[in-house]
This record gives C-alpha cells, structure tokens and sequence, in this order.
C-alpha cells in the first residue's frame, strides 16, 4: 500500500468516526454536540484537493443526516439546514487557511469556526422562520430575537446547545488534529502529502 493510500485512509477513517459520534451523542441526550466545525476545519487544512476538503465534510453530514432521518429523528429540518451546509462550506474555507497547526493556532480557528456557524445557522433559522410552511416559520420572529434565543443566557435549552457547540468544536478540533498529529509521529507516510 502506497504513503497516498495510507494518508487518505487514515484521513477518512478519523472523520468518519468523528461523524459517527454526533450519531450517538445525539441518541445519549446530549446535543449539539458536534464534529463539525472541526471535521470542516480539518479536512479543508489537511486534503490539499480542494474538491475532497470542501466535499467530503458535506458527504459527512449528509450521511448523519440521513442515518438521524431513517432512525426516526430530525435529519432534514427545514431551510435552515441550507444554511447549516453553507456553513460548513464556509469553515472549510477558513480551514484552508490553516497552515502548521499547533495548539493555540487550532484553538483560534476552532472559536473562529464555532462562530461562524452559529451565525449563520441562526440567520437560517430566522429565513425559515419567515417561509410559510417551513419547519421554522414563525410568523413575527425577528432577527434580533433569534439570535438573542440562541444566547446561553435566554434559558437552559439554549445554554447547553451553546455551550456543547463551542466546547464541542474546541473537543473534536483537539482530538482531530491531536490524533492525526500523533498518527504522524508513528508512521511517517501519514505527512502532507501535496497529492491528496
């Protein structure tokens, strides 16, 4: 097996898993918590081709999208999960960017990322809140109390969805990077290679 076969299959097994856990910490209780601002950030500053960087994160979600939708749950949820892929478009995008990663570095994009999605998955919940027929429509939400309802402060369900996502992402952004690196160290055919 070549170093480019072993990379790749360390790359896609670590998201992979990654991905799987937002499956069982959802069935446990805990949500929000979840891989994936650091599964974007992750796979768009280690695949140097761009197209796997910004695709296989998207693969990602909509495969635990789709195993939340055929196990009963919430997996397509409206005009905001457009928004929800937008995001993680974007991230991957700043994921790009992120060249020698080291802690303190991981950590900046991690609160980065956290942000980005909070934003912009709360301005699509305010559009579909605006869309007669949408899972969100609530006539009369206004885009200040949409994002004041996502605040920790406004009750206990919002505290621990905003408490899990940015914990989570800084969590799953350390152990991304933290596994991969240590996986490096042990086997030197895992290095950035400029062809995957």
């Amino acid at each position: 097996m070549n170093k480019l076969n072993v990379r790749a299959g360390v790359l896609f097994a670590i998201i992979l898993v990654a991905a799987l856990s937002k499956l069982i910490f959802s069935h446990l209780g805990v949500y929000n918590l979840s891989p994936l601002v650091a599964i974007a950030l992750f796979g768009g500053s280690q695949f140097k081709n761009k197209r796997l960087a910004y695709l296989f994160p998207i693969v990602a979600f909509l495969i635990s999208d789709l195993a939340f939708y055929l196990v009963g749950k919430t997996g397509f949820y409206g005009v905001s999960q457009f928004f929800v892929y937008g995001a993680i478009l974007l991230i991957t995008a700043l994921g790009t960017t992120l060249q020698n990663p080291k802690a303190i570095k991981i950590l900046g994009y991690s609160l980065t990322g956290s942000a980005i999605f909070w934003i912009i998955s709360n301005f699509g919940v305010w559009i579909g809140s605006r869309i007669p027929g949408a899972i969100e429509y609530e006539p009369g939400l206004t885009l200040g109390m949409t994002y004041l309802r996502a605040l920790p402060f406004y009750n206990e369900v919002s505290a621990q969805m905003f408490r899990n996502a940015f914990g989570g992402d800084i969590l799953y952004c350390l152990l991304l990077f933290g596994i991969y690196a240590l996986a490096q160290k042990k086997n030197p055919a895992l290095r950035y290679s400029n062809t995957l």
